[in-house]
């Protein structure tokens, strides 16, 4: 660590660690503490926190050192710790012979991601990130905590800015790099759709020499990736999805409330494949992971019999059964983020879930934020599909969302509330049973508080996730 980090040792330093964190909370006895000056708080202030959870080792800045007091768990002094824990993720990648999967696009990032963690999971020892570490701290953090001993390492790779891709392809120097799709994200950091694919495709510039790039054959920015791969010379740009000429080619795709079944051409053969979760997104995500573990040589077979097992990610189309006086009402929970992409899909997830008796259909949707000067009119838009998909009750919270409280017809019955908080009080008084509730809005809007005030209130009657 001291060799990788260009850092200098302060006391006695242990022979080994048991992992690395930048967490003092949650950090465990033999681990590594960094301490992270991130955007809202400093690592070296809770430095004696992490040292009482049990941290066999710090690392600091320099500049730091003078404040840091009586410390005395040993420490690797460094110039910058962000930068030293980039050059430790440099040397952990370096050390494994690995094989790499970096994964980005506008939607679908961790889903693909979760599902190549279980998909290669029969072929060999999978590292990957414990949750959505895609940013420049949480990237070069999962590289960093790579064992030498992996035999397929997947990594999620984010931006919201053009640049920011770039330098974190460069640590993962992945095998096979995955644009899920462009879509309309982060609008408010960009002038076109076209602009989002260029920085998407930042992603091109990693490929280890010989590897591969896989792209949605389906997405209307595919002409423009594809050309940008070529232009970098890349010798093997594969597709997938519904078009003809899609390297692995979804089809025929039969759908359900709890699961769907595909049809899947993979490697020339038509195969059926059964997966756990719902909705159509959900398919074609599992059909750009399969085609990962073809392109890495994994067991396709084993890979396909795994799907079957898939449950949603918390917050990505998780669904709870709550009891209540009289039956039960279905939870879909969508609260991690959103897109005017996403949204369509969790909408027609929730169109392919039938209430129950007297029960309601209920979108309860909040605000899709960093979508700048787009914002009335891509919020003003979710009116289509959701009167397509036949919703008559929309539940409401945030400032923008009030362009779709105008943009819907009388024919909708809407409840709009200006804030989180009064939107969890209403929806906690109003569900009845057999309703179906799918909960979604970005993540800085704090949906999250109405499916924890749901579930608290109305006791869970089986997360299966299903």
């Amino acid at each position: 660590m001291i060799a990788a980090m260009g850092g200098r040792p302060i006391g006695s330093l242990p022979a080994g660690i048991t992992g690395i964190s930048i967490d003092s909370r949650t950090i465990a006895p033999g681990e590594a503490f960094f301490a992270i000056k991130g955007d809202r708080v400093d690592g070296h202030d809770y430095a004696t926190t992490a040292m009482a959870n049990g941290a066999a080792l710090l690392v600091v800045a320099e500049a730091k050192l003078p404040a840091m007091g009586r410390i005395t768990t040993p420490m690797i002094v460094v110039d910058d710790v962000l930068a030293a824990l980039g050059r430790l993720a440099v040397a952990a990648r370096a050390r494994t012979d690995a094989k790499i999967v970096g994964v980005t696009g506008s939607v679908g990032k961790t889903t693909t991601k979760e599902m190549l963690r279980t998909l290669l999971a029969p072929s060999g020892k999978v590292h990957t990130a414990v949750a959505s570490f895609n940013n420049h701290w949480g990237v070069p953090l999962t590289l960093a905590r790579m064992p030498a001993d992996t035999d397929y390492g997947v990594f999620e790779i984010g931006m919201n800015h053009p640049n920011e891709i770039r330098p974190l392809v460069k640590m993962v120097r992945p095998h096979v790099a995955i644009i899920t799709t462009i879509a309309a994200a982060h609008l408010g950091h960009f002038n076109s759709l076209e602009e989002i694919a260029s920085a998407k495709a930042e992603i091109f510039e990693g490929v280890e020499p010989g590897g591969a790039v896989l792209l949605n054959r389906d997405n209307k920015q595919f002409a423009y990736l594809e050309r940008i791969a070529q232009e970098l010379a890349l010798p093997n740009i594969l597709t997938f999805g519904q078009h003809a000429k899609a390297d692995y080619r979804l089809a025929d795709f039969e759908g359900s409330a709890e699961g769907s079944t595909i049809w899947a051409v993979l490697d020339g053969e038509t195969v059926e494949v059964h997966i756990g979760a719902p909705g159509r997104h959900i398919a074609e995500n599992a059909l750009a992971a399969l085609a990962v573990v073809s392109l890495l040589g994994a067991d396709v077979d084993a890979a396909r019999a795994a799907l079957a097992d898939l449950r949603p990610v918390k917050g990505r189309g998780e669904r709870h059964r709550l009891s209540m006086t009289g039956g039960h009402l279905t939870l879909i929970d969508e609260s991690y983020n959103a897109n005017p992409a996403s949204m369509r899909a969790a909408i027609a997830l929730l169109a392919a879930t039938p209430p129950q008796g007297a029960g309601r259909r209920i979108a309860v949707l909040g605000d899709m934020l960093e979508m700048g000067a787009f914002s009335q009119k891509v919020h003003e838009e979710l009116a289509g599909p959701l009167l397509a998909a036949g919703i008559e009750h929309v539940w409401l919270a945030g400032a923008e969302m009030a362009a779709l409280r105008d943009a819907l017809p009388d024919s909708v019955q809407v409840e709009y509330r200006a804030t989180t908080p009064e939107l969890v009080e209403f929806a906690v008084r109003n569900v009845i049973p057999g309703d179906v509730l799918m909960v979604k809005s970005s993540l800085g809007i704090g949906f999250g508080k109405i499916v924890a005030a749901l579930i608290d209130n109305y006791p869970p009657l089986s997360d299966t996730g299903r």
